[in-house]
């Protein structure tokens, strides 16, 4: 009975990548609902204000769930830099002038390369009041691809500038010293309260375990293969951003897929899907 009930706690300590998922309904169930829709991965913020707590898209948009952890694979990550107009990098509704999905190459205005950018120096950010700040007017941030356990789909965190520096202690600490790579391990991610003139959240970062034998395999397998399909994704976007006109900036958030432009992507790490046939796995 011991060795029954020991063994059941071992399965279910597994994480369950989206190849295990055994549905009730397959693709073709569910084609005619999707004909003519592009998905995109949920995206998740750094509330603001201090707020311990991050929102997370549920089933009814206007009653989104809230939870203080977010624990799960970072599958992976990458720059993800963003000019605005003055006083609008908190809108919603309002697009930014210039886009980096590498850190290096800006698409829009100014666009160019971002090392050299004057926009991407420290100082040349400004208050809500018009005020030079020390922060850059170039906002730097990084998503992160995070799959929760039994998730069919990663959610993207974007880490705003406050929250670089705590993640990259985390990465060189619990990774890169060890040679390993981010998917290597569950993380948790919560949020700490820092007061001042105005006070916001930044991220923290714990690492819950490590993948170990057959299951690190597993998950080492899904994640090289999703890292190489949103790397050519990626350069898709770059290179259709690319063709734009300066007076119509690159958006960073776009679908997986699209007819009017026959992009193609794969996120299984058994079957390649057609962006303008199939649907994404489920």
């Amino acid at each position: 009975m011991t060795n029954n009930y020991e063994n059941a706690m071992v399965e279910n300590k597994n994480f369950m990548l989206p190849d295990m998922i055994a549905g009730e309904f397959t693709s073709e169930d569910m084609a005619d609902d999707l004909e003519g829709l592009q998905l995109s991965f949920q995206r998740v913020k750094i509330p603001g204000g201090g707020v311990l707590q991050f929102e997370m898209p549920g089933d009814n948009p206007e009653e989104p769930d809230y939870v203080k952890t977010i624990e799960g694979i970072i599958l992976y990550s990458h720059p993800n830099f963003a000019y605005w107009p003055d006083g609008m990098e908190y809108d919603d509704n309002v697009s930014p002038l210039c886009t980096s999905i590498d850190g290096k190459t800006g698409c829009g205005s100014p666009g160019g390369a971002c090392a050299v950018c004057p926009l991407n120096q420290y100082g040349t950010a400004t208050d809500s009041k018009g005020n030079p700040t020390k922060g850059k007017a170039c906002k730097n941030m990084r998503n992160l691809y995070i799959l929760r356990n039994g998730e069919s789909m990663p959610i993207v965190l974007s880490l705003p500038p406050t929250s670089l520096r705590p993640y990259e202690e985390f990465f060189n600490g619990s990774f890169a010293m060890k040679r390993r790579p981010s998917y290597t391990a569950v993380v948790q991610i919560g949020l700490k309260r820092i007061d001042g003139a105005n006070a916001y959240s930044v991220a923290t970062f714990k690492k819950v375990r490590d993948f170990v034998g057959e299951e690190l395999m597993q998950v080492k397998a899904y994640a090289v293969n999703f890292r190489e399909q949103i790397k050519s994704l990626n350069q898709m976007r770059a290179a259709e951003a690319m063709k734009r006109s300066d007076s119509e900036p690159f958006y960073e958030d776009l679908p997986f897929s699209s007819t009017e432009n026959g992009t193609h992507f794969e996120i299984s790490s058994n079957d390649t899907l057609n962006g303008d046939k199939d649907e994404l796995p489920m």
